[in-house]
């Protein structure tokens, strides 16, 4: 569709070694700011007399600032690439999971998550995507497949050591070695690992990034994937306390929750072969269509244990998929040139309903009276999506 303008310097050996890095670094990054936090949860709670809902929205939070933080971030990445961004977000990240674990206060737990926000930004999947679709160029799907493939697998990591660490140490325990852990392997990693050259571009007259951003499918697709967004990730953070309402224990909620990383894997794997056979319009109602079903059978299916588990699967499935629907957005309907500042601002209200998510999943199962009634409503929010993402597409 599109004609790749970047010219893209550096050896295999040199694209091989960022791909590897990134993909280390994601799987780390995403496991202990992200996964590490639905499984501490309840301890957090139970330990400090704060709310689900108070805790939660300080989590909230922080994806809200990732989001605003985003849109200059993807300027920066445009211009000079993701080696400074990512180092810095690495450094920021360790200092935010420092001033988590020594919180003693509602407002600090929660000003620690909005200087965790900062690092988000710097470091989760917008800047990693746009360094691999401006240095693979057309075999960025292959570079992108491969990186969610592996940081797909970060809840799978995780969420088991995160409960084993937390049954040691407690969660302000748990907290400091995931810092510590972080610290010692994304810090050099960026530093050193992403030195290949940034490749300079061509500008298109065709679709300036103002142009686009104003345009009726740019606008439809931002409400699409939202919507989209806010679905996929209330599932992801309250699927531990649907699971638990269900009479599982936190830890068995929590291998379940790792489980759906190994989905997301599978998810992921047949990607390349779903692109090549289907139309950008197709393959994002049929995966959003796909998630909303999941998400509603995780509602109203009460058990057993093993049939909840293949549930939490599936989800991982179509949540595996969706995140390469998000990150070839761009790129399937305007081309490579511009992806970091277009994807910023796409990535940043997909945030924000990302961000909203996990309060409004336990705000509303306090309302409908549990989870189950919040999942079903959650797969009608993803219906919502699919039929939006139908005007997403330029002519």
């Amino acid at each position: 569709m599109h004609a790749d303008t970047a010219a893209r310097p550096g050896t295999h050996a040199g694209l091989r070694r960022v791909l590897v890095v990134l993909c280390t670094t994601e799987i780390i990054s995403w496991g202990v700011l992200y996964y590490a936090f639905p499984v501490l949860l309840p301890t957090i709670s139970a330990r400090t007399g704060w709310s689900l809902a108070a805790i939660t929205a300080g989590f909230s939070a922080s994806q809200v600032v990732a989001g605003l933080v985003g849109i200059p971030v993807g300027r920066l990445l445009d211009r000079h690439g993701p080696r400074a961004v990512m180092t810095t977000g690495s450094v920021i990240a360790v200092l935010a999971l420092v001033a988590l674990a020594t919180a003693n206060s509602l407002l600090w737990f929660t000003a620690a998550w909005l200087l965790a926000g900062v690092a988000m930004a710097g470091i989760f999947y917008a800047p990693a995507f746009a360094a691999l679709t401006r240095w693979y160029g057309p075999r960025r799907v292959s570079a992108l497949t491969a990186l969610t493939l592996v940081a797909g697998l970060a809840s799978t990591v995780f969420a088991p050591l995160t409960a084993v660490l937390n049954d040691l140490v407690d969660w302000r325990g748990t907290y400091l070695v995931l810092a510590g852990f972080l610290a010692v392997t994304t810090i050099p990693l960026h530093l050193v690992g992403l030195r290949l050259p940034w490749p300079m571009i061509e500008h298109e007259t065709v679709h300036t990034p103002s142009a686009v951003a104003r345009s009726r499918p740019f606008l439809v697709l931002v409400v699409a994937m939202s919507l989209a967004a806010f679905s996929v990730y209330a599932v992801v953070i309250n699927l531990v306390p649907l699971l638990t309402e269900r009479g599982m224990t936190t830890s068995a909620a929590a291998v379940a929750l790792g489980v759906g990383g190994i989905g997301q894997v599978l998810g992921r794997l047949g990607y390349g072969r779903l692109t090549a056979r289907t139309s950008v319009r197709t393959r994002t109602v049929l995966v959003l269509l796909v998630s909303a079903a999941v998400t509603v059978l995780l509602g109203v299916v009460p058990g057993p244990v093993l049939l909840l588990m293949a549930g939490s699967v599936l989800a991982g499935v179509t949540r595996g998929i969706f995140t390469l629907v998000q990150a070839t957005a761009i790129t399937d309907r305007w081309g490579p040139v511009h992806y970091g500042r277009l994807n910023g601002l796409l990535t940043a209200p997909v945030l924000l309903t990302a961000a909203i998510a996990p309060w409004a999943g336990s705000a509303l199962a306090a309302w409908l009276g549990g989870y189950p009634a919040v999942f079903v409503v959650l797969g009608v929010i993803g219906v919502l999506a699919a039929a939006l993402s139908t005007a997403g597409v330029p002519r």
